[in-house]
């Protein structure tokens, strides 16, 4: 039997938390939706849906990872119940099925690091320099091995190497950013970008859209229902508050966000003003607009820019690795509630996962499938969890899991309707997706409801099948 793992410190935890949801999806996403859908009008509902949505899912996560100390499979069969299991099921295949593409991401972000040491970033265009990396193969497959080794190996040093890495990283990341901040703010005409990001509009605050891409961002961002909180909860201290820890976590995760939109925009509106709106709502190929494609074009044209863009680029990876390892974790969890060894495990995963993701690397258009079914399916690993308090009873399961003896901070009755609004929130924000997207009998499309439904429903069933065998062996020795 492998020693009992924990985290060291409740700054390690939280700088963990922290890492795990601070992706790529603050540095490029953030900055083009904030920009796309009224600056000032979309903080707004983005930070109403941090207390409504984000915040209590990260709680009931917690919560079911610290009670239970297994990983989602084990957290629903030990709370909910083994009948149920596969609910846990689908939520870790469900994050692991992101983190089979994720890995081309990070991939990216150190093929860009790399290209802005040694200056070849700048040989081309920014859409013909990335149109020559993807089309040659066997660099993005390099780059993916290369970032799977690295999380793989911090992964295989226990929790001791998931904390430790966070703690130099994610500080790290914060620093860059801020320095980035200083310059970009510092630029003649950046205040018009500050403007354009922080300019309420009453016409936008009104617009329904403007607040569906709000909960849309905060649901991915802060990696809420994902599983990935349950998974660290396991290695936490009993005097560690769910509560304190969770709203530190979201807070953090918001802050990077707003702080890497600060450094980006006004970039853009200070050297490319005439077309500066076009270019920071533009997604570029598979998202990656600003980030891959103009940000070093327009860093170039900086004081000081080329070396900026590389310390731009360790941030960019930085948060790219830390919310790998915790996907990557988090599939290491589940094998490891059924016996196998940290070692096995990790390689286990981390070999699966790369060759999984290999079809991600190659093709666009699968990449933009995957990146649609899964990121939807996130939703629906959201309501599960809030169907584990509901179905316990929401006040029942606040007094009974949440409101430890000794914990900080002590949740009332508001969190409990809080937990109700979820289920709500899922069916507006799904049903919205689902009525932009192609339609239900088309399974092979890159968008459409078809292949979302076919491809959950294949897994759903696959683990209503297997859900006593799954319990067994997860549950095995309780």
């Amino acid at each position: 039997m492998e020693k009992k793992e924990l985290f060291s410190s409740r700054l390690g935890l939280i700088l963990t938390g922290i890492g795990m949801a601070v992706g790529t999806g603050s540095i490029w996403r953030f900055p083009r939706i904030v920009s796309q859908y009224g600056g000032g009008s979309f903080l707004i509902p983005w930070l109403i849906f941090l207390f409504i949505w984000s915040i209590p899912l990260l709680i009931l996560e917690f919560t079911l990872g610290k009670t239970a100390r297994k990983g989602t499979i084990g957290s629903f069969a030990k709370i909910l119940g083994e009948n149920y299991a596969w609910m846990g099921t689908f939520l870790g295949f469900c994050c692991s099925a992101i983190m089979f593409y994720y890995s081309v991401v990070t991939g990216w972000c150190i093929k860009y690091l790399v290209a802005s040491i040694t200056g070849s970033v700048y040989s081309q265009d920014g859409i013909a320099y990335w149109n020559t990396f993807i089309g040659s193969r066997w660099e993005p497959i390099l780059y993916q091995f290369i970032a799977m080794f690295i999380c793989a190996y911090i992964i295989y040093k226990g929790v001791k190497g998931i904390e430790w890495t966070n703690k130099i990283m994610i500080p790290a990341f914060f620093v860059i950013l801020l320095v980035a901040v200083v310059r970009s703010v510092t630029l003649p005409g950046a205040v018009q970008g500050l403007n354009y990001l922080f300019t309420p509009s009453l016409e936008k605050l009104f617009d329904y859209k403007v607040w569906l891409q709000a909960l849309t961002q905060s649901a991915w961002s802060t990696g809420a229902g994902w599983g990935l909180v349950l998974t660290y909860a396991i290695y936490t201290k009993e005097n560690e508050d769910k509560v304190l820890n969770c709203s530190i976590m979201g807070f953090g995760v918001y802050s990077a966000s707003l702080i890497c939109a600060i450094a980006i925009v006004p970039v853009v509106f200070a050297f490319r003003p005439e077309d500066a709106v076009k270019l920071v709502q533009e997604s570029g190929p598979a998202n990656t607009g600003l980030t891959f494609i103009w940000i070093p074009q327009l860093f170039a044209k900086m004081y000081a820019g080329r070396f900026l863009l590389i310390f731009f680029f360790i941030a960019v990876c930085f948060a790219a690795i830390t919310s790998l390892i915790a996907m990557i974790e988090l599939a290491t969890r589940l094998l490891m509630d059924m016996g196998w060894t940290r070692t096995k495990s990790i390689i286990t995963v981390s070999t699966v996962g790369f060759l999984i993701g290999v079809p991600s690397a190659l093709n666009s258009k699968f990449f933009d499938n995957q990146d649609w079914v899964w990121g939807i399916g996130l939703l629906v690993s959201g309501l599960f969890i809030s169907i584990v308090a509901i179905s316990k009873g929401v006040k029942r399961f606040r007094e009974t899991y949440i409101n430890k003896e000794g914990d900080d901070i002590r949740l009332g009755r508001l969190f409990d309707y809080l937990i109700f609004l979820i289920p709500v929130q899922f069916i507006i924000l799904v049903w919205w997706w689902f009525s932009q997207a192609g339609g239900w009998t088309d399974i092979f499309s890159s968008y459409s409801v078809g292949t979302c439904l076919f491809q959950w429903g294949i897994m759903i069933i696959l683990f209503i099948i297997f859900n006593k065998a799954i319990v067994r062996r997860t549950m095995k020795g309780e």
